[in-house]
């Protein structure tokens, strides 16, 4: 059985999100969110949901270089607990030290959901 699955990079200001399935278990950038409030951010997520049927989400985890916990950490991982209290799917986090380090440091939204197609793209890799 082939699943769809989502990953999810967080940001304050904008959400990358990227797709990616079991079969290939190749991550691609989706679309970035960009809304002020909540309601809007997760109407957003829903409409992608039920569009696609993600079987699982996956949301990048934030920290500083040792490991060590930020602002951002706590964040993520409150994100992470509303995506799964909302639409009652499975929902991983992910180490995303790196992912942005191997992004072209360029401004501009598709930055975000090659971010988040990176952390998909980790987890991928680890199972």
């Amino acid at each position: 059985m082939v699943d769809i699955v989502f990953g999810f990079d967080f940001g304050v200001k904008r959400i990358g999100i990227a797709m990616g399935n079991t079969l290939t278990g190749q991550a691609q950038p989706l679309t970035v969110i960009r809304a002020v409030d909540n309601a809007t951010r997760f109407q957003v997520i829903g409409d992608l949901i039920t569009q696609w049927k993600p079987a699982r989400l996956v949301v990048g985890e934030p920290r500083h270089p040792d490991g060590a916990e930020h602002d951002m950490t706590l964040r993520s991982r409150r994100f992470a607990n509303q995506l799964h209290g909302r639409f009652n799917l499975p929902v991983e986090l992910v180490d995303e030290r790196y992912s942005s380090a191997v992004i072209p440091q360029k401004r501009g939204e598709i930055i975000d959901a090659k971010a988040a197609a990176i952390i998909l793209q980790q987890y991928f890799d680890a199972h």
